[in-house]
């Protein structure tokens, strides 16, 4: 469900730079209570810097960031104790278990969730005495999100929540984060995966160079890109192209031995199957193509849709040093890359 609550984060006219260099350019959005809101962008975009701000790990030059009414920067301390953070990449001692790990991670918190429960859930019993050295890329990812969930926050930061994790286990951690939403949590989701975004997020922020260039849904980022359908079928006898490339929502008409495949906008399912129909042909092995996220994602920035892994923002944008979650996990070493 989507949030509907107050303002849980509020971003005013961010701006920053590295040098000469400007990272960010006037962002600004508000993430509401029990929202699930994500960040998307190429490699450079500013996802990075955006989100170290709100979790008070940098400064800005220009402007507000607000997170439960607190400033990131001036109160860190007392946010910190409501904030879980999850970072792409997380190093912790190498002979430190994943029970240790955790445990210890709930050392910091006055009202820890029941560890064992989380772990359970995040699909580590298994592995629950095996050291960090030994653990898969999908395992310590798993362990990561389980450290970021410890304190019971009230908004958590997840930064390429699922990289490493196998297709099985990546729909396992999304079904985590849909109930830890739906508990009121605050979840703001940076994501290189365009299908973890659509199916996690309410809405989503897309930066490029330094600027949001669109806010919406999902489905209206779609809708607002206007991008082509597509519909294949085989009709059940011979049909004449300008039957269809008639019809205003048709673009264009090709062929694939028997299957013909239209191209349009708007209502293009219904205007062909009712024009087919008036001919009495019927449009067999119907299948229908529609614009997706990534379309949307593609016509509004200006680098191509992003790999999973990505090559770290710029050396601009280095992040700096810091703990395995908010709170400080243990003497581990954890880096973000963007």
């Amino acid at each position: 469900m989507a949030g509907s609550g107050s303002t849980t984060i509020e971003v005013a006219g961010l701006e920053k730079r590295y040098g000469d260099r400007e990272v960010l350019r006037g962002v600004s959005f508000s993430v509401r209570q029990g929202e699930i809101f994500g960040v998307l962008g190429p490699n450079g975009a500013g996802k990075t810097t955006t989100v170290e701000i709100i979790e008070g790990l940098r400064g800005q030059d220009q402007g507000t960031v607000r997170v439960l009414g607190l400033d990131p920067w001036a109160d860190r301390q007392a946010l910190t104790a409501q904030l879980g953070v999850q970072l792409q990449e997380s190093e912790l001692p190498a002979r430190m278990t994943v029970d240790e790990a955790l445990a210890l991670q709930a050392a910091f918190y006055d009202a820890p969730v029941d560890t064992a429960a989380l772990r359970d859930e995040l699909g580590l019993t298994e592995v629950r005495r095996t050291r960090f050295g030994k653990l898969s890329g999908g395992q310590r990812q798993r362990l990561s999100l389980a450290l970021a969930l410890v304190g019971d926050p009230r908004v958590a930061v997840l930064d390429e929540l699922t990289t490493g994790v196998d297709p099985h286990g990546r729909r396992d951690v999304w079904d985590l984060v849909e109930r830890v939403r739906d508990r009121g949590v605050t979840i703001l989701l940076v994501t290189h995966l365009l299908e973890e975004a659509e199916r996690l997020c309410d809405r989503v922020a897309v930066l490029d160079a330094g600027r949001i260039v669109a806010l919406d849904t999902p489905a209206g980022l779609v809708r607002a890109a206007k991008g082509a359908s597509t519909i294949r079928f085989r009709p059940s006898v011979p049909i004449d192209d300008s039957l269809l490339t008639a019809i205003p929502e048709v673009a264009s008409v090709t062929h694939a031995g028997p299957t013909v495949r239209v191209t349009g906008t708007g209502e293009l399912v219904h205007a062909v199957v009712a024009v087919l129909a008036r001919h009495q042909v019927v449009a067999q092995d119907l299948r229908i193509e529609q614009a997706t996220l990534d379309d949307a994602y593609l016509s509004l920035t200006s680098s191509p849709a992003p790999e999973p892994r990505g090559a770290g923002e710029s050396a601009g944008e280095s992040a700096p040093q810091t703990k395995a979650s908010a709170k400080g996990s243990t003497a581990g070493r954890a880096t973000r890359r963007s």
